[in-house]
């Protein structure tokens, strides 16, 4: 899902033209066949998952065609600092041209290669700077992630659509002359009236066509294996996943393998895990997202006890404080950070709140304290109102310790350490207590803070 401003919301609006197509929603016209090169691939990259991934935008990031080379610059200390993998946004030409988020797709292979949608270059910079920068990111052991967006295209001329009985924006001719599209690729046509869901009035392709089956993951240069192996994507965001049928992800990843994570936008842990289970892939965790809000901004920790997809997948749940949709702020981020990187899932960081809007160290600080630290199941030791405390069983496992009270706090704890010395990773606590023989310590916590335990 992602916000639709004034100009994606014309490309959906319906006009009459008197030019109208002669022949609508019959055989394409032969496309065009590329012959690429694989790109080499870096073997020494962590796998996706193992660290922390970087949102690597956000929305409306400064358009002129600069942030592909604002992103490569900041590659080197995202990787120094923990990150395995950057999550880039939608990389092709789009409806918007030049103003583009990327999200109303035109043009699949249009990286900033050809003069079409008002500009050559797409929001972010060319071609030879994407591969700049996915090149930069392998070297420094980085992959790179594809933000995928297979609901719906936009930017589509006027065709008549037998279909509907009236004109519609669904004729398609690229100039990388792949993946031309007409009205029997989208809903309605002769093969269903609709899928799951559409988006913004936007024209809803038909996954379940042969023809759009082959270019997006089957076809030697469909648009799954090109941005594999000739734009050297490591790893897929699907977009808006609740718009079609999970066996779309399931099918794409086992053609040609890679991460994968959807954007299955519900609050509900049983439905993101239903769906987990149906695609194959991972999924950001919404349930976590809702809870945390409901915690730290709410001011009720208890609520970290409830249902959450990293509590029933953990392996496959992707957590986020906040994103290019949300991205608002609220007054415990620090402290929703501090839980994602000490509990399970795959946790991400904000652009935003990265570069911008929190404390650089700190963060750096957790994504260490979860890259080292943070193994093992997680077990709840307790939680109210003001404080959650929660262990991890690895080796050496930790102890995360939340405060959202205006006082400090101490509290006894079981651990699953014996007579051995801990610290408090963060900083904010000088103690360095010995557990007892029965595993039993005594930590603290600052107000509205936190402070995460762990043997030296």
């Amino acid at each position: 899902m992602k916000k639709i401003n004034f100009y994606f919301l014309l490309a959906g609006l319906i006009f009459f033209s008197a030019c109208e197509k002669d022949e609508i929603g019959i055989p394409h016209t032969d496309e065009q066949q590329v012959n690429y090169q694989p790109k080499e691939k870096s073997t020494s990259k962590a796998a996706i998952g193992s660290k922390v991934m970087m949102q690597a935008f956000y929305w409306d990031v400064p358009a002129g065609g600069n942030w592909w080379n604002t992103v490569k610059t900041k590659i080197p200390a995202w990787s120094s600092a923990g990150i395995d993998a950057i999550w880039l946004p939608p990389v092709s030409k789009a409806q918007n041209g030049p103003f583009s988020m990327g999200y109303d797709p035109f043009d699949y292979y249009d990286f900033g290669d050809y003069n079409q949608m008002g500009s050559t270059e797409t929001r972010f910079g060319s071609r030879s700077e994407l591969e700049s920068l996915i090149s930069t990111a392998h070297t420094n052991n980085l992959s790179v992630i594809a933000d995928i967006v297979l609901n719906h295209n936009s930017g589509g001329d006027l065709e008549s659509n037998p279909y509907t009985g009236t004109e519609t924006y669904t004729d398609y001719n690229p100039a990388s002359g792949l993946f031309n599209r007409s009205a029997t690729d989208f809903h309605p046509n002769d093969f269903h009236n609709n899928d799951s869901g559409s988006f913004g009035g936007f024209p809803d392709l038909c996954h379940d066509k042969s023809y759009v089956q082959d270019w997006l993951w089957n076809n030697s240069n469909s648009v799954a294996k090109y941005y594999k192996n000739t734009m050297g994507f490591d790893g897929w965001r699907f977009d808006y996943v609740k718009g079609f049928e999970p066996w779309v992800v399931n099918n794409w990843t086992n053609e040609v393998g890679g991460f994968a994570v959807g954007e299955y936008w519900d609050g509900n842990a049983a439905t993101l895990e239903w769906w987990v289970n149906q695609s194959g892939a991972s999924a950001f965790d919404f349930a976590c997202y809702y809870r945390m809000r409901d915690a730290f901004e709410g001011n009720d920790l208890s609520r970290l006890q409830d249902d959450m997809l990293w509590k029933r997948k953990p392996m496959k749940a992707v957590t986020f404080v906040t994103n290019h949709d949300t991205d608002e702020i609220y007054s415990g981020k620090m402290l929703a950070y501090a839980y994602i990187m000490t509990h399970e899932g795959y946790p991400t960081v904000f652009y935003q709140d990265y570069e911008e809007w929190l404390d650089k160290d700190k963060l750096n600080n957790l994504i260490w304290i979860h890259n080292n630290k943070a193994g093992g199941t997680t077990d709840i030791l307790h939680a109210d109102q003001d404080e959650y405390v929660a262990r991890r069983n690895g080796a050496p496992g930790l102890i995360v310790y939340i405060n959202n009270s205006n006082t400090r706090l101490e509290r006894w704890v079981p651990t699953n350490w014996y007579n051995q010395t801990i610290k408090d990773y963060t900083g904010h606590s000088g103690w360095q207590p010995t557990t007892q023989s029965d595993g039993w310590v005594k930590i603290e916590v600052p107000a509205n803070s936190y402070s995460i335990w762990s043997s030296l």
